[in-house]
């Protein structure tokens, strides 16, 4: 680094510097210093220090030096502060586990590292390094590894065991085969053992299951903070309960028996949590009890070479004092109400402890002011003399006429820029201004005076040394733009549900010829030997109804939009389940008829064809100030090539809450605006409407676009100009809610109509919609996601991009779930307050919610409370919303209306009160309306204590658990969503029709029926294949445990379509389970064969030793004239009769031995169907 580091060398005082940093407890501290030039001082003097410790004072500004440090030093890791206030909640989502651990495994490995931490993070308690060094499982190929006493450490090391790994922490055991997600990893591994031997170890992808690469060894970290030998949770336990039972004497000599009580029965849950259902989750704060020794993290590396760097020595005083203080007053409060043990109030060290241990060691110390009574003393003082660069804001030529400037005085110049590309752009464009500026990517390279060198780096804010003539201009002090693009990183969504995987006993499912019955499990029935298993399923009346597994594509789980319904079951062996399907299939085939209509007038039509990308777009989207996702990316070229086409664009967007479907819409009315053309924009209320106003004035401002707004909030005057402006084409682009829809708004040249929600908008304003869009390029938005089924059906109809990735900028929510308790939530709404954020209150009665919100408002006195709910008058909730907006109301209690579509980046915290109550995708809902912003934000869900709803509250429990790993993802592209998302987008008359088949069946129908108008597909088709030969085809109990695994499994075995897919299966299953059974391998290969026999019309197989029957679907096709060449084949041995159904039977030697006679059958079978090939040939 010594193009940017050298001239440091020739400050005046850095001889002397580098000499007092030297010694043991050297301490220097140097004022005058300015935000980036704060790290380039640290690594030019602490250079040849291993450990770089960086304190800071809040969180924001640790993640700011962060960024800075990755220009010196790749190996810069964040260390976030425990939350030490929420411990309390039963489940905590583990992104700050996993940061910290990062952090630890680094240690550990003894590299060279720089760590960016907040003073509060040094003060809680931690481990002692040398119980993690001693918790690390080492594996390497060929070592000896007994499965379960792996099993065994990694539950100890806070890991949890699931049947298949699906996110971080957790892991699996099956048959030899063991599956971990160490927290410091980007994938899971696999470890194969044989008996006790390592056999292989891989990488694997968390979405298909499939190994990536093979590994040598592996190391497996720690997933909890604390790790407790058996011995040590004993004894710990027992001293709680000794310190219990002291606490509780007191409370009642005192008087307060409530107290007692509330103190003596959480030491009991807790330790019935630990010792019956073995769960640590709330443990951490209660460290005192089980590890008499502790240290802070200034411990784990004091032995190392180091050098400790305070950034702001009076902030963080202040820092670690409020800290102190929040702590200190809520723990007190807690202790004296029967919350706490006494020896929890001690999880924090005082401030002056760590100020003890930061003393013995090397400090560097860096502010921009002098500063007075730090309680560490430095005896050396030093002051540089440094600014910061002033901001260009996009203007070119001022740049050049600075740089013109420095270089005449000799100065030295770094542009630092975030992409290479982008840092060899700029030097061409200077080179085309007269100034000599080269780029170059050798960091050794030492500036001479009068030059000027781009390079590749990432710099926040520039800054120069006038004494030294040197200075460092950063791209952003160019461009003036702050939020830097992320790099990408990948991101592992939840499981997406596949239709099957979670069919559990009980379930509704649908069978496609006989109806609605209940799931009751696989059993194994053995017939002449054979076993096979089936699938059981209970009609109305007791019948049951048996299927082989194979056989499995014609059931569906059937899902309706009312779950709370209990739908009718069908009886076995009467007419009413054909009735039902034929009306929906007449139903069905109207809708069908209907999309392809519209489909084919949109094909005929010709629309208007915008010209290519020019460079203001391109410079309009650089400006955007997140990284776009990899879908968005996707999105907008899809949508860009629509408009460049000659055809109507009907396009619809998919995605999530916040997944950044406004800036597509933006960057498409650009695109129009730029070709002369207006765009209009609907959305569904007037809210909506303020806020995209606000976001496309915001993303436009430095172009000439002219941007409006048609909504209650202008008046008439203001409105009556806006609708003359727009006659006479002078504004670009119009933003309102169905006021646009008015037969008083005309347009001089419509290109672009954009709708935002469009599943909130009545069928007579979509008929409206319809009559403007005629001709126009339309762009549809919706945040309900499409269910796949249905998008199947659809494709080809409408154009659609689908948003599933998650922002990066986007910090994952931290999610509390714990029973409600009033200083809580007290002490929530002031933490948020504090840092002036705003508080949603989320409260779903109606009858009493005046009642809860003077409730919060006693709780908290000095905020602001206000309630909204959709019972309001529509002025009453809007003047609400609005003050809400900007910021007048600090805690808004609502029902959830608010689930719908505001976006409000400054509420970062919500409290969901009674959240047991509330459907999962309503609380998923719920929670993307927080964290909209860069800063980390909570949502708590609430419960209420109730001892008699133990086992289901446990079940539910564990539900909103799983869904607070979510982090992100469609893990709840929940039914409920879905079938949502499809009635509004086929109209009310066919959710009927869905109810009565169940959701998947209708898709199935629906996709035929659009296929075969387009003439895609023959009607003849619509029979099935059913295969039975006396061949043991199952998947063994012991092969795959997991009955959810294992349906999923035969469900996609049902599906496989030719050779490649059987082949791919037999790998993923070798790689996934092991060794592939024979009876498996004949499950696969009879899949196979009834494909083939459905493309050769055969109807049923049946298969006994010696014989095999072919049932042929009387309809077929078949060239008659060609049955005496395929008889000639088999002299003798086959033949065909047509009576009743047509069939060919063949007889064949028996072998005498049962694996033989499979394989004969199999083969024999296949040939066959080959042969008949012949029969449909012309």
């Amino acid at each position: 680094m010594n193009t940017i580091l050298a001239p440091l060398r020739e400050l005046g005082e850095y001889e002397d510097i580098q000499k007092q940093l030297n010694t043991q407890q050297g301490k220097v501290s140097i004022s005058g210093c300015v935000d980036s030039q704060k790290l380039h001082m640290i690594y030019g003097f602490t250079e040849k220090y291993d450990v770089k410790l960086i304190v800071t004072y809040s969180d924001m500004k640790a993640k700011e030096l962060l960024d800075d440090c990755k220009l010196y030093c790749r190996e810069s890791y964040y260390f976030p502060a425990k939350d030490l206030i929420f411990y309390q909640a039963d489940i905590h989502s583990n992104q700050l586990i996993k940061e910290r651990v990062a952090v630890l495994r680094k240690l550990l490995e003894g590299e060279p590292i720089t760590i960016v931490t907040t003073f509060s993070a040094l003060m809680a308690h931690q481990l002692p390094l040398s119980v993690w060094q001693e918790n690390v499982i080492d594996i390497e190929e060929g070592g000896i590894a007994e499965e379960a006493a792996i099993a065994r450490q990694l539950v100890k090391m806070g890991y949890e065991k699931n049947y298949q790994v699906e996110a971080p922490g957790q892991f699996s055991v099956r048959g030899g085969i063991v599956d971990i997600f160490d927290l410091t990893r980007e994938n899971p591994v696999r470890i194969e053992l044989w008996g006790d031997e390592v056999e292989s170890i891989r990488s694997f992808d968390i979405e298909s299951q499939r190994s990536i690469e093979k590994l040598t060894e592996v190391s497996i970290y720690p997933a909890t903070e604390l790790i407790l030998s058996k011995k040590a949770l004993e004894d710990g336990l027992a001293r709680m309960e000794k310190d219990c039972k002291k606490s509780a004497a007191f409370f009642r000599e005192e008087t307060k028996p409530e107290e007692a009580h509330r103190l003596e029965q959480a030491v009991a849950e807790l330790k019935e949590q630990v010792t019956q259902f073995q769960s640590f989750v709330n443990l951490e704060s209660y460290i005192g009890y089980f590890y008499e020794e502790t240290q802070s993290l200034v411990d784990f590396v004091a032995d190392r070479k180091l050098c400790i760097c305070l950034d702001e020595p009076a902030r963080i005083e202040e820092h670690a004092n409020a800290v102190e203080l929040e702590f200190r007053e809520s723990m007190s409060t807690r202790a004296e109400k029967g919350y706490i043990l006494p020896e929890q109030m001690n999880v924090l060290y005082g401030a002056r402890e760590i100020y003890a241990r930061l003393d013995k060691n090397r400090l560097l110390a860096l502010s921009t002011m002098e500063y007075k009574g730090f309680p560490v003393k430095f005896q050396n003082r030093y002051a540089v003399n440094a600014r910061n660069v002033s901001s260009y804001n996009n203007s070119f030529p001022e740049l050049v006429k600075d740089l013109n400037h420095y270089k005449k005085n000799g100065y030295r110049v770094l542009l630092v820029s975030a992409s290479s590309t982008r840092a060899k752009r700029l030097a061409t464009d200077l080179m085309d201004e007269g100034l000599n500026a080269f780029y170059s990517d050798n960091s050794q390279r030492e500036l001479q005076p009068g030059e000027i060198m781009t390079f590749y780096g990432n710099v926040l804010k520039g800054f120069e040394y006038p004494m030294l003539k040197f200075v460092v201009i950063s791209e952003s002090d160019i461009f003036g733009k702050q939020n830097r693009k992320k790099k990408k990183k990948k991101v592992y969504e939840g499981q997406k549900i596949r239709d099957f995987s979670d069919l559990k006993i009980g379930d509704y499912v649908v069978h496609e010829n006989h109806g609605l019955g209940i799931y009751k499990g696989i059993e194994k029935v053995e017939v002449d030997k054979v076993v096979k298993d089936y699938i059981k399923i209970e009609y109305r009346d007791g019948g049951n109804l048996y299927i082989l597994a194979t056989g499995l594509d014609v059931i569906q789980k059937y899902a309706s939009a009312d779950a709370a319904k209990r739908p009718k079951l069908n009886k076995l062996g009467t007419q009413e389940w054909t009735k039902t399907k034929s009306k929906v299939k007449s139903a069905v085939n109207e809708v069908a008829k209907d999309l392809v209509e519209l489909y084919a007038v949109r094909q005929e039509k010709q629309g208007f064809a915008f010209g290519h990308d020019t460079v203001w777009q391109q410079e309009f989207e650089e400006m955007f100030p997140f990284e776009e996702t990899q879908d968005q990316l996707l999105a907008i070229e899809a949508t860009k090539a629509d408009m460049e086409s000659s055809r109507i664009m009907d396009r619809l967007i998919c995605g999530d809450v916040g997944y950044g479907k406004t800036e597509i819409a933006i960057r498409a009315a650009f695109k129009a605006v730029q070709d002369g053309k207006q765009v209009a924009f609907l959305v569904p209320t007037t809210i909506l409407a303020q806020q995209h106003y606000n976001t496309f004035v915001q993303r436009m401002k430095d172009f000439p676009v002219r941007i409006d707004m048609l909504s209650r909030f202008r008046t008439a005057g203001e409105q009556k100009k806006t609708l003359e402006d727009l006659k006479k084409g002078l504004v670009d682009i119009v933003i309102g809610t169905h006021r646009l829809l008015s037969a008083d708004v005309k347009y001089k040249d419509l290109g672009l109509l954009i709708i935002d929600e469009e599943q909130r908008f009545g069928v007579r304003h979509k008929e409206k919609i319809k009559q403007v869009k005629d001709t126009v390029d339309v762009l549809t938005l919706t945040a309900t996601p499409i269910p796949r089924t249905l998008h199947m059906s659809l494709v080809g109809i409408r154009d659609m991009s689908v948003l599933e990735e998650a922002p990066n900028e986007r910090q994952p929510i931290q999610t509390y779930v714990m029973e409600y308790n009033e200083e809580m939530v007290r002490e929530a709404i002031v933490r948020e307050l504090s840092r002036q954020g705003q508080v949603y209150y989320v409260y779903n009665r109606i009858n009493n919610i005046a009642e809860i919100t003077d409730r919060i408002q006693a709780l908290v006195p000095e905020a602001t409370v206000a309630y909204a709910h959709g019972q309001m008058k529509e002025h009453e909730l809007e003047k609400i919303m609005y003050g809400f907006i900007n910021g007048e109301i600090d805690v808004l209690v609502s029902t959830t209306i608010i689930e719908t579509g505001l976006d409000i980046s400054n509420v970062n915290t919500m409290i969901i009160h009674d959240s047991d109550n509330m459907g999962l995708s309503q609380l998923y809902q719920l929670r993307g309306r927080v964290g909209r912003s860069n800063r980390t934000s909570y949502a708590f869900l609430m419960y209420k204590r109730d001892k008699m709803l133990k086992e289901v509250a446990e079940k539910r429990l564990q539900a909103i658990k799983e869904f607070t790993d979510l982090g992100s993802g469609f893990k709840i592209a929940m039914r409920d969503l879905e079938i949502r998302g499809a009635g509004n987008l086929l109209g009310e008359r066919q959710h009927g029709h869905m109810e009565a088949v169940g959701y998947d069946l209708y898709c199935k129908m629906l996709n035929e029926a659009v296929k075969t108008l387009k003439g895609t597909k023959k009607l003849a088709e619509d029979f099935n294949t059913y295969v039975d030969m006396d061949v043991d085809a199952f998947i063994p109990p012991s092969y795959i445990v997991n009955e959810a695994q294992k349906l999923d499994i035969y469900k996609r075995i049902a599906s496989l379509e030719n050779e490649a897919e059987c082949e791919d299966m037999k790998a993923e299953l070798l790689d996934r389970f092991g060794n592939v059974p024979k009876s498996v391998d004949n499950l696969i290969r009879i899949s196979l064969i009834r494909v083939q026999a459905h493309e050769r019309y055969v109807t049923e197989i049946k298969g006994k030793i010696g014989c095999i029957t072919f049932y042929m679907e009387p309809y077929a096709p078949v060239h008659v004239e060609k049955l005496p060449q395929l008889l000639d084949k088999y002299k003798n041995t086959l033949q065909f009769s047509a009576k009743g159904t047509p069939n060919f039977v063949l007889k064949y030697k028996k072998y005498g031995l049962v694996e033989k006679e499979a394989d004969l059958m199999i083969s024999l079978t296949q040939r066959i169907l080959k042969e008949m090939a012949i029969l449909y040939t012309e």
